[in-house]
């Protein structure tokens, strides 16, 4: 019976024939640039400078500080009256409760008290309403104005708001000339990735519905059946094989590979889908998978490697959040 490590280093070596059967060598310069790395910006304590310690010379008299007597603290009065929140009980301060229902919620969350849920389900979230409105499609085929290739994010919101990449957690973007972007985060463990060439494995095959033990193991439930090229996102890579439309690439930090960034999210220009097979995949019920292979078009900055000096900031240092921020229908 052969072993998981023989099954994986036999496709591995299969796929690194397919990427050099496309030309992968001819794209791959002499010499690499390293990756430089960002340090993340330590927040400083605006106050710590500004305090200042009281000496026996600044007290009147030159008594012990300790010694002061401190003013007493002025309390405003506020009349008060029950909350007409349905579901709370908890006594409001009649100038909050004079307030419209929306004020009266954004009011407390200034004040950082918990509200109850039938509140919060009606209410607009104020990070809803100041998402950033996108200046181009990103159902565009090929380079999105104004993004170099390069250009890093510390999400994948960021990403979607920029254009970049739509999904805020599926790995490929359908369009219906071909895919409009990929993004390469964690992947599977036969992938391979030669930064200007790598294979991909398309979506499907899993039970999006999950079990009664883990109903919300979506995206990392085991294969259960064949992936297929009539799946929407397969289909849509198939497409672009056909086509030849560029496909826009970013690579996640997840990413097991040398090209990989180191945080963040980073965009590594346009490839085309040279080719599309099934083969049996790592699980096991040896169940198909739709696999495709990527090449890079030529003329395009070259990919930095991981393992440069750290160097300082040039963009603020997000989050690293979880490809797993919402329901998905689909596999990276």
């Amino acid at each position: 019976m052969v072993s998981y490590a023989e099954e994986r280093s036999a496709n591995i070596e299969r796929n690194k024939l397919i990427l050099k059967e496309i030309g992968m060598e001819k794209l791959k310069p002499a010499t690499e640039p390293k990756e430089k790395r960002k340090k993340k910006k330590t927040p400083r304590n605006k106050n710590a400078n500004n305090k200042r310690k009281m000496t026996n010379f600044e007290v009147p008299g030159g008594r012990d500080p300790q010694a002061v007597e401190q003013p007493p603290t002025k309390t405003a009065r506020v009349d008060s009256e029950v909350s007409e929140v349905p579901g709370e009980s908890r006594r409001r301060s009649s100038r909050i409760a004079s307030l419209p229902a929306g004020a009266v919620v954004h009011a407390e969350r200034r004040r950082g008290t918990p509200l109850p849920m039938s509140v919060k389900t009606i209410v607009p979230s104020a990070s809803g309403a100041a998402k950033r409105q996108r200046r181009y499609d990103p159902k565009t085929y090929g380079a999105i104005p104004g993004i170099e290739v390069g250009s890093w994010w510390a999400s994948r919101e960021e990403c979607s708001n920029d254009s970049i990449h739509a999904p805020w957690v599926g790995g490929i973007s359908p369009g219906p000339h071909g895919a409009y972007s990929v993004a390469l985060s964690g992947g599977y463990d036969d992938d391979v990735d030669a930064g200007y060439a790598f294979t991909y494995t398309g979506a499907g095959g899993r039970d999006l519905k999950g079990t009664k033990a883990a109903p919300k193991n979506l995206r990392t439930a085991e294969q259960s059946y064949d992936q297929s090229f009539d799946h929407n996102h397969n289909k849509a890579l198939k497409r672009s094989v056909e086509t030849g439309k560029p496909v826009r690439v970013i690579r996640g930090f997840k990413l097991r590979s040398p090209y990989g960034p180191s945080e963040g999210y980073r965009y590594d220009g346009l490839y085309t889908v040279e080719r599309h097979w099934q083969e049996k995949g790592l699980n096991k019920g040896g169940f198909l998978v739709c696999k495709f292979a990527f090449k890079r078009l030529p003329g395009q900055p070259d990919i930095p490697v991981r393992g440069g000096e750290d160097e300082e900031p040039e963009f603020p240092s997000g989050d690293e959040e979880s490809d797993a921020e919402g329901v998905d229908t689909s596999d990276d």
